[in-house]
């Protein structure tokens, strides 16, 4: 076992021990009401800049977008959650690139890890290195050393410290927003989603709207957004972001977003619209696992911390499946290409790991980067059949 997982597992185990103490001392927030939830907007920030996943298909009309080319392929990428297996992600974009069949993206979604990988992923390879660096270079690992129990105890996560959100800084620069804004003028679009916690609700913000906004504000919003997306619960503490309904003014509780949904790939409405497909032509829909999604058996130890990953991990692969399946029925129905990455078991299951490991990210980056050059590394199917003709059928 790592010393990285060792630190992470006896800071784990003493977040159980002491919770209880942690919801006493928590620090006491604006309170407000489910109207004025309802109604909350982003301070100088049209309202369309973010919508609740679950929302009608009218409220993501403006936020879909178009690219100006309409004889472009549609070609939308959605990249899953993960923590450190973000490298493989990493990875396979990376080798994509090198073997020249990467096509630009006309929208790409990340979620938690994968809104990390987002914003490079959509601008291209020439950011690639900037892939390799956050993943590859040990700045990751550096996430989840020495835990604090004043963190647990008094805070709101074990790495309380703010150095997810400074990671985040280091690379979310006024200059890359400038970029991000100019891709999203041309139609394309950057997507990325947290959990309200105290709504429960998945959001989904247009990043590119928000880059392309210009207020004084967008670069700390853009680094907001990106952290709250990637704040595992009780490990990273959530984001607080200021917003106001009428006279009133609150902040939200954002956290990670695979919290609701693991990777993001629908509403359909993203993509059609009274019943036509959204596109000129040709469309496919890359969807990038950053993590395994078959059953794995192993046996699980009775204590709490084992217990609690292992739920844990199980539930987030049963989502993960039932979002792949119904976008695989989606797309057959609707004539779109269908391409699916994942950790498979051709790589080795170093459990013991787990985490931000520098070592354990760069032979899985590594692992992805060589798939993604052989070109035929998609699969066309989701591993979980009888879920997939279930769904099919239903339709």
């Amino acid at each position: 076992m790592s010393n990285a997982y060792r630190r992470l597992s006896r800071a784990l185990a003493a977040l159980v021990l002491t919770a209880q103490l942690a919801a006493c001392s928590s620090l006491p927030r604006t309170p407000y009401t489910a109207e004025q939830a309802a109604a909350a907007t982003l301070p100088g920030l049209d309202p369309g800049v973010r919508a609740y996943a679950d929302a009608d298909a009218g409220t993501f009309s403006d936020m879909a977008g178009r690219p100006d080319r309409r004889k472009q392929p549609f070609a939308y990428l959605a990249l899953s959650g993960g923590g450190g297996d973000g490298a493989y992600g990493a990875g396979i974009l990376n080798g994509w690139s090198e073997s020249g069949t990467r096509p630009e993206f006309t929208m790409v979604s990340g979620v938690s890890t994968g809104a990390l990988i987002a914003p490079f992923a959509f601008l291209g390879p020439a950011y690639d290195a900037t892939l390799t660096e956050i993943y590859t270079s040990g700045i990751a690992g550096t996430l989840v050393q020495s835990p604090s129990l004043t963190n647990v105890v008094f805070g709101s996560g074990l790495f309380g410290d703010g150095r997810l959100r400074d990671l985040v800084g280091r690379f979310v620069t006024p200059e890359l927003l400038a970029a991000i804004a100019e891709a999203h003028g041309k139609g394309r679009r950057l997507l990325v989603v947290t959990t309200n916690l105290d709504s429960q609700r998945a959001v989904i913000w247009n990043m590119g709207a928000i880059a392309a906004s210009g207020g004084p504000n967008a670069v700390a919003l853009f680094r907001d957004v990106l952290t709250a997306s990637a704040s595992i619960p009780a490990v990273f503490p959530p984001q607080l972001i200021d917003v106001q309904a009428g006279p009133a003014a609150f902040q939200e509780m954002h956290v990670d977003g695979s919290v609701v949904t693991p990777v993001f790939t629908l509403p359909q409405s993203f993509l059609v619209r009274d019943g036509r497909l959204r596109t000129g032509g040709k469309a496919d829909i890359y969807v990038v696992i950053n993590g395994r999604l078959e059953p794995e058996f192993g046996l699980a130890q009775n204590n709490t911390l084992s217990i609690v990953e292992r739920s844990f991990t199980t539930a987030s692969r049963a989502r993960s499946q039932a979002t792949l399946a119904s976008t695989y029925a989606f797309t057959r129905a609707n004539g779109i290409g269908f391409n699916l990455t994942y950790i498979d078991e051709s790589a080795p299951n170093t459990r013991n790991a787990r985490g931000f490991d520098t070592g354990y990210m760069r032979n899985l980056y590594q692992i992805g980067y060589e798939k993604g050059r052989t070109r035929g590394f998609w699969e066309r199917n989701v591993p979980t059949a009888p879920l997939v003709k279930a769904i099919a059928a239903a339709r």
